[in-house]
């Protein structure tokens, strides 16, 4: 009888992994990595063929809509700031104590000379909303079955990337890997996740690597030292006055 009872169980269980469908498991999958707020302190480093360089940052988040992310070291660095509101999008140089605003067509270029955009950075592409999901078949990786869902952009959306892979654990919901594809198909760059850990009250992967798949030996990887969910932040983070605090 609880042989049979187990059997049952295994059949809902994988009943339902199959009706999940592409959109929840990758709304899911962003949430759990994002939470509605988020604060945290990270370590990127950015290698190419010809150095290597590393960055301590602290950031504050609010989902999609708001981000503040300030640069703690090295030291010619350390106080520069990148502000997100809403489609709008600030930096402020400590050394010249400017403010620039970011024009929405460069949201695709490089953040700080790394692989990831100002888009990755703050986080402003909405994946559910603005491409259109299916899943594709699937399979393993790091030895773990995931989902595979093909999202390709909606005629509306300000995206620029042609289609994207993105590869969900089906043991817990957790990213495993996003490969991005121009329009005419080819790979240009893949984001690969990485030591799975609970932090900050949630089982998240803490180490983010973006590695470029048009030139040999470019990669940043991006690894979380701390960060908690959910918790309150001043609204007035996410403003002008304080992008122009000093530290």
């Amino acid at each position: 009888m609880k042989k049979i009872f187990s059997i049952i169980l295994f059949l809902l269980f994988i009943s339902n992994l199959n009706a999940q469908t592409a959109e929840d498991i990758v709304y899911t999958a962003e949430d759990l990595i994002k939470g509605e707020t988020a604060y945290g302190t990270f370590k990127m480093t950015v290698k190419t063929p010809d150095y290597t360089r590393t960055l301590k940052m602290e950031s504050w988040w609010v989902g999609n809509e708001k981000a503040l992310i300030v640069i703690k070291s090295p030291k010619k660095e350390a106080g520069n700031k990148t502000l997100k509101i809403g489609n709008e999008m600030w930096e402020y140089l400590r050394n010249t104590e400017s403010v620039i605003k970011i024009p929405y067509s460069m949201m695709l270029q490089p953040w700080n000379g790394s692989d990831f955009t100002n888009d990755d950075i703050v986080r402003e592409a909405n994946l559910v909303d603005d491409y259109y999901l299916k899943k594709v078949k699937g399979g393993k990786i790091g030895n773990v079955d995931c989902w595979k869902i093909e999202l390709t952009p909606k005629p509306s959306s300000a995206v620029v990337w042609g289609r994207l892979y993105y590869w969900v654990r089906k043991t817990d919901y957790l990213p495993a890997l996003v490969q991005y594809y121009d329009e005419n198909g080819t790979i240009i760059r893949e984001m690969i996740f990485s030591s799975y850990k609970k932090m900050g009250g949630r089982k998240i992967p803490t180490v983010w690597k973006m590695v470029d798949r048009e030139s040999d030996g470019y990669s940043t990887t991006l690894k979380m030292l701390d960060i908690e969910f959910d918790i309150y932040i001043d609204n007035d983070k996410f403003s002008l006055s304080e992008l122009e605090k000093g530290n």
